[in-house]
């Protein structure tokens, strides 16, 4: 691991604990947000970039945010599940910059704890098991809207269970700086530290010494999208942060994260969300008001 200490911030957004019988089948899932899985009796399978694990009694597995997967299931399963969302700060998020291990054996604490945050936390529950009823811009908002209600015991208390649970995958990560390029390594600081900022592919390209085609054939690569992509996820996320947190108009918030024209900006909002950020705006005022 590396010497750079990292502290993600993590909001709950689901917990529970689920009963299967030859019904837990999705495919293509790729989601804004993190899942752990405690599997506590029966027989399914992960599908994760071309590879199939098992799932066995007593493990935790763990699916990073926005990995592309999939699962079969042919018999019955119990498991509990965790959905986490990291906060987006001016740094690379954990998933950027540590490997983390798909399976790990659940020690008996890890198993308590985790039974313990389902039992403070009813009302995190799926109400339906299909990726498509809550993996979407509306549920997320609901959730980190129901998040910044919960009483500070019990915040405090499921902030501690999560990060006892994340901690040891934590313990068997590996620095993902063996892997991606020092290069690319140097642009994502950039990029999460002026978010604020117009930020260019040209940019990154004259700090990384390397041709914009070859840059972005190396971004690629090392992160699965290009620079221009990563970079508008990366302000809208923020941009779904800050409606959240503070009051700010359309036109503020565009120009608070360095885009200079509001049309561009309410379109990509559109396109990455779902809804415009003025409707994203309104269904924020009205969750945190009921």
């Amino acid at each position: 691991m590396s010497k750079e200490r990292i502290y993600p911030d993590f909001i709950l957004l689901n917990v529970g604990h689920a009963v299967h019988n030859a019904d837990w089948n999705w495919k293509n899932i790729c989601s804004p947000f993190a899942r752990i899985h405690l599997v506590e009796d029966g027989t399914a399978r992960i599908i994760r970039e071309d590879k199939t694990y098992k799932l066995k009694k007593d493990h935790l597995y763990l699916t990073p945010s926005y990995i592309n997967h999939g699962y079969e299931c042919e018999g019955p399963l119990s498991l509990y599940y965790i959905h986490i969302y990291e906060e987006i700060g001016t740094r690379p998020g954990i998933f950027d910059l540590v490997d983390f291990p798909v399976e790990i054996e659940a020690d008996p604490l890890i198993i308590q704890l985790i039974k313990r945050l389902a039992i403070i936390n009813p009302d995190r529950e799926l109400q339906y098991y299909d990726p498509g009823a809550y993996d979407n811009s509306p549920t997320l908002i609901k959730n980190i809207a129901l998040h910044k209600t919960m009483p500070l015991a019990f915040e405090m208390e499921a902030q501690g269970i999560i990060k006892q649970v994340f901690s040891r995958f934590l313990a068997q990560a590996s620095d993902k700086n063996l892997d991606i390029d020092e290069r690319i390594l140097r642009s994502l600081h950039y990029i999460h530290t002026n978010i604020d900022k117009l930020i260019n592919v040209e940019d990154l390209t004259a700090k990384s010494f390397l041709t914009k085609d070859h840059f972005i054939r190396l971004f690629k690569k090392n992160m699965g999208c290009t620079p221009g992509k990563y970079i508008n996820q990366k302000k809208i996320e923020k941009a779904q942060q800050i409606i959240m947190t503070r009051d700010l108009s359309i036109r503020d918030l565009a120009y608070s994260l360095g885009f200079e024209n509001i049309s561009y900006f309410n379109r990509l909002f559109k396109k990455i969300t779902g809804m415009s950020p003025g409707s994203y705006k309104k269904q924020i005022s009205l969750l945190l008001s009921a």
